[in-house]
């Protein structure tokens, strides 16, 4: 199940797109009226993300479905309310898709695409890899794929960060395997259509999945924020020799994670879900209040709630970010509002 938040319609306000029982739906700002985009047995999506292909002036919705590995976009049209939305073809030659993530890889400045192929099986077995928009987007077969961890990820990989993290100019990657145990980034080369440089960040890091490049301390080096969701505890590592602090040892199954100011105090904190395969007792939603210096407080904001999905969004225009959860063992989608204004 995944929930994705932007203005899909162009009237100011973030509406919702969501996959779930294989049924694409937008949700249309403020009243959350509900539009069937599209209902295919094919469309079993993990992973969502936005972006405009093909630079028309509106968002668009990419999705994902995880094995056998498919990545497909839905262009947005004039009337997105009445008219149908086409759907394109990126790949489906990546499998065992559990990372969907927008940047600009080649310094272009527009956004591409990351993904995960972490199955052992298939042409890509156990990499990752990122996709170039073609320029004409509607008419291309596929996207142009660059496999930059080519046979480099083993362990079932979760996720995908992005962002300098050696300070060189170029964005780099990074992702965690839920049975590898592993978290690690990908130095990006001068020509990022190569195989990029692996770095193991950690090992025995029973069911990582999620890390992001961040400055957790404010010293102007790039730390991690990770979570081991298919384990336990939420931990940063400290630049530059990936020193390990535990932001919370006891939450369990914190599958999801994002990273953002929510306090708008000019530090990043962390916001998840605990409870994934877990009692409904464990299931609550969280966030992680950083004092700049890389020491946090445990916030709850919801209880008998999991997420697969969570997004830091100003979801109600007060210039605040609030969070968008998609439930995968509650089955819902909901948005907690930032207190903040």
């Amino acid at each position: 199940m995944t929930a994705v938040a932007a203005d899909f319609t162009g009237d100011g306000k973030q509406d919702i797109i969501t996959n779930f029982d294989r049924k694409t739906r937008l949700f249309v700002a403020p009243d959350w009226k509900e539009l069937l985009l599209a209902e295919d047995p094919d469309h079993d999506f993990l992973h969502s993300a936005v972006m405009d292909v093909d630079e028309d002036g509106d968002v668009d919705y990419l999705a994902t479905r995880y094995s056998p590995g498919l990545i497909v976009w839905f262009e947005c049209p004039d009337s997105p309310l009445t008219e149908t939305w086409p759907i394109h073809l990126v790949d489906d030659q990546v499998n065992g898709i559990h990372g969907l993530l927008t940047g600009d890889v080649d310094g272009d400045n527009k956004p591409d695409l990351l993904a995960t192929s972490g199955l052992p099986e298939g042409r890509f077995p156990e990499s990752l890899a990122w996709f170039k928009v073609p320029k004409n987007p509607r008419l291309a077969k596929r996207w142009d794929r660059y496999v930059f961890a080519d046979r480099d990820a083993p362990g079932l990989s979760h996720y995908l960060g992005f962002g300098d993290v050696n300070g060189d100019g170029r964005a780099d990657a990074a992702s965690a395997a839920k049975t590898g145990n592993w978290f690690a980034w990908w130095e990006a080369p001068a020509d990022p259509r190569k195989v990029w440089i692996k770095h193991e960040i950690a090992g025995d890091q029973v069911g990582a999945t999620n890390i992001h490049p961040v400055d957790v301390n404010g010293d102007g080096k790039v730390d991690f924020m990770a979570s081991r969701g298919h384990g336990q505890g939420l931990v940063w590592f400290e630049a530059p020799d990936w020193k390990p602090h535990e932001l919370s040892d006891t939450v369990a199954g914190a599958h999801c994670l994002t990273i953002a100011d929510l306090d708008q105090d000019g530090d990043m904190d962390a916001a998840t879900c605990a409870g994934a395969w877990r009692s409904v007792e464990y299931w609550q939603a969280m966030w992680f209040e950083n004092d700049g210096r890389g020491n946090f407080t445990t916030h709850v904001i919801g209880r008998n709630q999991t997420g697969y999905d969570i997004r830091a969004s100003d979801m109600d225009g007060d210039h605040d970010l609030d969070l968008l959860i998609a439930g995968m063992e509650s089955k819902n989608v909901v948005w907690f509002e930032n207190p903040l204004r």
